[in-house]
């Protein structure tokens, strides 16, 4: 299914609307064209173009006996009333339709409006949710600045480019369909004549299309790269400046925006050729209906008013056919965008929940990894390996480190406990029940998460003690914090617990940020912890105040400890060495001392340092 169909696919939500939308157009198009067909009577009658005929005439449903029968009908009727009144009749009956018509035209926009924003309300929320349910792996090889651009830039191009068509779309199509037939009905041969120069049109206007939709899906590449670019440079703003790369970041960054730029002009270019294109087509078309229409008038083939309102209604059928060519080349360049909007929505959810799924109501016994492997996919499509054949167990409340060089698997070994990822060989059990058939909400709603990167909303301490935890209590709030070593300095700050962190905590110190961390999931109290290097970027007065707050928070829960500062787990119940992806060693501080292996040769180089 094309892009552009999915999207109007969320129309299915709104049939009253869309109803009530084809109503009110079809309603407008007719008051419009009963307007113009008014002026047939008032050339005809008022002018002495014409003269009714003798007897009532018969009606037939066709462009002369109509003609003939409102002929006879208005003639008696202006004899009987007069002149002046009878032309106030026909003033008052255009002044009817046209306010009919403009009332009719605002009722489609406001039944159309609710159907626009709708479907990108439900687009944006499925987005969203997609996002939030992805596996972590489909964020590591997508860059975050093209992710926002998709989010945002080729959103608004879904609500500019095929959202806004929506009005062009229902309306001018029913209005090429009513002004045709009126005219067919008029002059059969006359609209035949400009049906035959449409095929090129149609043809030229299609080429512009497929070259509009190709530019457009390049440029939209080219402004996620654009966006990726000003993402690194915030984020790393203190190394551009410090390694003094300000003018190749600039250059850089102004070589994409020229591509971009470039991309973007051929865009405007083909989509604005649409229309001054259809309009010289009708043009051509308006030629020849005058030249051979014309030519109908002096040999007495059609009457000089019918001709009139032919000329009229074609004009009129110009700038609908100009809006559909203007839609035509909008759906083509938003069919880009709305491409990748669904490349994330179609994207393969790896971590997918079993039906019926057992809810973990708490943790009573071990974790059990057994032959766990795990390889990410490459942008090759080929894998590599992280993890190979893991067998461990540990029991409820132990204290387990584990511990190796960077790269050998420590952070995705734990990752695969809460399912951030699944394993591509073997199983993880709790309880003897694979993580695979427990329900993942539940499953992580019994771990609790304190990394070395801790992450904080840009909103109130207590909000981020407290995130996604519903009708917490202040002082429960407060209790946590001051198991976390948090407590004092919240005192301190300017509106103490209601004190906005700002962007990713930048308000507070790295320290500060770690314990509210640490509060956080105090509050949630689950019975398995993991501490991913917890202290790790801490200086040695912020690593005290933090390592007794995470010695509060291990205590009654089954922990595992990614160590960096091997002296902060001598008193681990177990500690596992990994290497290349593999468990090397295992065992106490003082059994892995003793060995003499990979374990004593870490801490000896920490002493060393």
């Amino acid at each position: 299914m094309s892009p552009i169909l999915r999207v109007f696919k969320y129309l299915r939500h709104y049939p009253k609307e869309i109803t009530l939308n084809i109503v009110f157009n079809l309603l407008s198009i007719l008051f419009n064209l009963f307007s113009f067909v008014l002026i047939v009577p008032v050339i005809e009658l008022f002018f002495g173009m014409s003269t009714p005929p003798e007897t009532e005439p018969t009606f037939t449903f066709n462009q002369t006996g109509v003609t003939d029968w409102a002929m006879w009908h208005l003639y008696n009727i202006k004899e009987q009333m007069g002149q002046w009144p009878c032309l106030f009749i026909f003033a008052g009956g255009y002044l009817a339709c046209s306010l009919l018509y403009n009332l009719t035209r605002y009722l489609g926009l406001y039944y159309l409006s609710p159907i626009r924003n709708g479907v990108l309300q439900r687009m944006r929320n499925d987005i969203y949710h997609k996002i939030t349910i992805l596996p972590i792996s489909f964020f590591s090889h997508k860059h975050k600045g093209d992710l926002i651009s998709r989010l945002s830039g080729d959103l608004a191009d879904i609500e500019w480019s095929i959202v806004s068509t929506l009005q062009s779309l229902v309306k001018d199509p029913l209005n090429v369909v009513v002004f045709s037939l009126a005219l067919i009905f008029i002059s059969p041969r006359l609209f035949l004549l400009f049906l035959l120069i449409l095929p090129p049109a149609v043809f030229l206007i299609a080429r512009i299309g497929k070259s509009l939709k190709r530019n457009s899906t390049k440029g939209q590449e080219k402004l996620g790269e654009m966006m990726s670019a000003y993402k690194e440079t915030l984020d790393n703003l203190e190394v551009v400046k410090a390694y003094d790369r300000e003018a190749y970041r600039q250059e850089t960054f102004e070589g994409i925006n020229r591509n971009y730029s470039r991309r973007m002009m051929r865009v405007a270019r083909r989509r604005e050729a649409g229309s001054p294109l259809s309009e010289v087509m009708g043009t051509v078309g308006l030629g020849v209906i005058l030249v051979l229409g014309g030519m109908a008038v002096v040999k007495g083939q059609l009457s000089a008013s019918v001709f009139i309102l032919f000329v009229i209604l074609f004009a009129r059928l110009i700038p609908p056919v100009q809006a559909i060519v203007k839609a035509y080349s909008s759906l083509q360049k938003g069919s880009a965008s709305a491409s990748r909007i669904f490349e994330i929505l179609d994207a393969d959810e790896r971590i997918v929940e079993k039906p019926g799924a057992t809810v973990m109501a708490g943790f009573n016994d071990k974790i059990e990894y057994q032959d766990v492997s795990f390889a990410y996919d490459n942008e090759e499509n080929s894998q590599t390996d992280v993890l190979k054949h893991i067998n461990l167990t540990i029991r409820k409340g132990m204290k387990v480190a584990i511990v190796g060089p960077s790269g050998a698997g420590k952070t995705t070994m734990v990752d695969l406990l809460p399912r951030f990822y699944d394993p591509t060989g073997g199983s993880i059990e709790i309880d003897g029940i694979p993580i695979k058939d427990l329900n993942i909400n539940s499953l992580r709603r019994n771990i609790g998460v304190v990394s070395q990167n801790c992450i904080l909303f840009n909103d109130t301490v207590a909000n981020n003690i407290a995130f996604g935890m519903q009708e917490v209590t202040e002082e429960k709030i407060r209790e946590a914090a001051r198991m976390a070593n948090a407590d004092e300095f919240i005192a301190g700050l300017p509106q103490n617990y209601d004190t906005p962190v700002g962007d990713h905590g930048s308000a507070l110190s790295g320290g500060q940020r770690q314990r509210i961390s640490i509060a956080r999931a105090i509050l949630r109290n689950p019975p398995i912890m993991i501490l991913d290097e917890a202290t790790s970027a801490l200086d040695a007065k912020s690593q005290q105040l933090v390592q007794e707050a995470l010695d509060k928070l291990m205590e009654g829960r089954t922990t595992i400890v990614i160590a960096h500062r091997l002296s902060t787990i001598e008193n681990a119940d177990l500690i596992i060495v990994l290497d290349h992806g593999e468990i090397v060693e295992k065992g106490s501080h003082s059994e892995l001392m003793a060995l003499g292996g990979t374990y004593k040769k870490l801490v000896e180089m920490q002493k060393f340092n």
